[in-house]
């Protein structure tokens, strides 16, 4: 497929419908994130949304990879840094402000190779990046690697199944694709499907966005009643959805009040750092 049938996501951010999707995704992470406690927590990608401003977690970091930095609204330079390690750029602090909010730091990896300790972050939140990734089980292994037991993943994505997915299919045939995605929509029952395999368990699921795929503000508001209506009768059809899911480990079991053990991140979210080898003695 070719480069110029993909839709940038700074134009389409700043679009009637980009924005429509975006507000809603925007209202449901910061009702849900709030209630997720620990230490860490990473958003992977799409640095045009905030999905970590309501969490109150001591870490918040903006996981990112070429790919993922396009799809920022603001002009970004290349990540430079003197100390950079192989696979990671740390960005300057003069410069974490453009492509993180402020109060969360910027971390420059392959997004399939996270370089991060097993079993050391609390929270991961991926919005739209399954879109986007050549390998999205690739991503999801890497995500239930880092995650630590009963730590909590957060899925938004775009619905196949609905109007909106249709419009998309027909547009990706004539050369002009609805939203924006590098790879084809991934059905919400598909995602549900990969992640139990991999030992999580769903929370909840919830769909949002029922108005039609329309490119005006005006043709959009006069659609506003098919939100409740759609909320209430076809709530599987809706352009967007928002999976959480938490990681179980089977055979362990919490007594008491889980003693959480800080991870080996450095406040920079270092990566992991080369495995120890025991003395011999």
């Amino acid at each position: 497929m070719s480069e110029r049938t993909i839709i940038d996501w700074p134009a389409w951010t700043v679009s009637a419908p980009g924005r429509y999707v975006l507000d809603w995704e925007q209202a449901q992470l910061d009702r849900v994130v709030s209630d997720i406690f620990g230490y860490h927590a990473l958003q992977l990608g799409l640095p045009g949304l905030d999905a970590l401003r309501e969490n109150r977690m001591p870490y918040r970091g903006l996981v990112l990879d070429t790919a993922s930095a396009a799809s920022s609204p603001f002009t970004l330079p290349p990540p430079v840094s003197p100390d950079a390690r192989p696979g990671v750029t740390s960005l300057p602090s003069a410069s974490r402000g453009l492509h993180a909010p402020e109060g969360r730091s910027a971390v420059w990896c392959d997004l399939l190779d996270l370089p991060f300790e097993a079993q050391s972050v609390d929270l991961l939140v991926m919005p739209h990046t399954l879109e986007f990734t050549s390998d999205p089980h690739r991503l999801l292994r890497e995500a239930e690697r880092v995650l630590m037991p009963e730590g909590q993943l957060i899925i938004l994505g775009f619905n196949s199944l609905s109007l909106w997915g249709a419009r998309q299919s027909l547009g990706k045939v004539a050369g002009k694709p609805f939203v924006p995605s590098a790879h084809e929509m991934i059905a919400f029952t598909r995602i549900k499907d990969w992640i139990k395999l991999l030992g999580f368990d769903l929370e909840r699921g919830r769909f949002g966005c029922y108005r039609p795929p329309l490119l005006t503000e005006q043709w959009l508001a006069r659609y506003q009643f098919m939100e409740a209506a759609g909320d209430r009768w076809w709530p599987i059809f809706g352009a967007a959805y928002m999976i959480t899911a938490i990681k179980r480990v089977r055979g362990m079991r919490l007594i008491g009040p889980r003693k959480l053990k800080k991870p080996a991140l450095a406040p920079g979210l270092a990566p992991v750092a080369a495995p120890h080898t025991r003395n011999e003695h």
